[in-house]
């Protein structure tokens, strides 16, 4: 029996899984299954040891210890579907405990080097005063760039100076900083027309044609400002948003108002950002201490 589409929509309804997440366990659960054929053995009668089993084949073959961290939680996810639609009667991969692997901490930018980076786009054109916006308003809210591309023109009230944000089933209110503000201003009230297909068209950020940005045209432009700003370090729509958790908490913001407007549904997820900031405040001081 195909157990992926009724997986796929559990996931979409029940998890509000990301766009990222959706694909990425999808992913794993085909090529398990596609082991399963070869053995063969059917998803319904695997057993603990069979997940385990699978798991030295994964090594065997040559992926990384992170890759077979994922795969056991796409797994533990898949048979948590199976459980609640009765097909087994308890989760094999519930007890698996893959290797650990050492998390590494994400890279984030000065706050001349985002500065810099923001001063790319040039508001000559109607281009320029959309990629402004969109920059300004990321590092503002340290939203998700699948966030990001689905704001509607609503999500704005830019009279009282806040987005509201839907992600992951969740709503937040975010404050927007003066700058973030008047480069959306400028953007809705003078360029946005001009760009969209249809005047109807909820979306906030359109591309050339008129339409909703997309993921990978947003990655374009990101890479795009990097190579113009000269910055070395790799720039993601993920580096502005860890860059700016990081940077509130280094000027007093705490923890828990941080995972509020990051979205974190735990708190352990935003706890990395003390362990950034301390490895950036050791970087700085043995870069500029003269005794270091």
């Amino acid at each position: 029996m195909d157990y992926l589409e009724g997986y796929e929509r559990w996931l979409r309804t029940e998890k509000k899984a990301s766009d990222n997440t959706l694909s990425s366990y999808l992913r794993d659960i085909r090529q398990f299954l596609t082991y399963l054929a070869c053995v063969p053995l059917k998803p319904e009668r695997v057993t603990r040891q069979d997940i385990e089993q699978y798991t030295k084949h994964l090594t065997s073959i040559g992926k990384s210890v992170s890759t077979v961290t994922r795969c056991v939680a796409s797994l533990k996810s898949f048979y948590t579907y199976l459980l609640a639609e009765n097909v087994v009667p308890v989760n094999p991969a519930k007890t698996v405990t893959p290797a650990k692997v050492e998390r590494k901490l994400p890279q984030i930018l000065t706050s001349k080097e985002v500065d810099l980076f923001l001063e790319q786009p040039e508001c000559t054109d109607a281009k320029g005063y959309r990629d402004k916006a969109m920059l300004e308003l990321l590092y503002a809210t340290g939203i998700r760039v699948s966030e990001l591309i689905s704001l509607d023109l609503d999500n704005l009230n830019l009279s009282a100076g806040f987005l509201r944000c839907e992600g992951r089933g969740r709503e937040r209110i975010i404050p927007l900083y003066s700058a973030a503000v008047h480069a959306l201003r400028e953007y809705v009230e003078k360029v946005r027309p001009q760009m969209v297909e249809q005047p109807r068209e909820k979306a906030l950020f359109v591309n050339v044609n008129g339409r909703r940005m997309s993921r990978q045209g947003f990655w374009k432009i990101i890479k795009q400002y990097q190579e113009k700003a000269g910055i070395k370090k790799d720039i993601t729509p993920h580096t502005l948003r860890h860059s700016f958790a990081a940077h509130l908490l280094e000027n007093g913001a705490d923890l828990h108002s941080i995972q509020e407007m990051l979205g974190h549904a735990d708190i352990s997820s935003t706890q990395i950002y003390p362990q950034v900031v301390g490895k950036h405040l050791t970087d700085v001081y043995a870069k500029a201490h003269p005794l270091a």
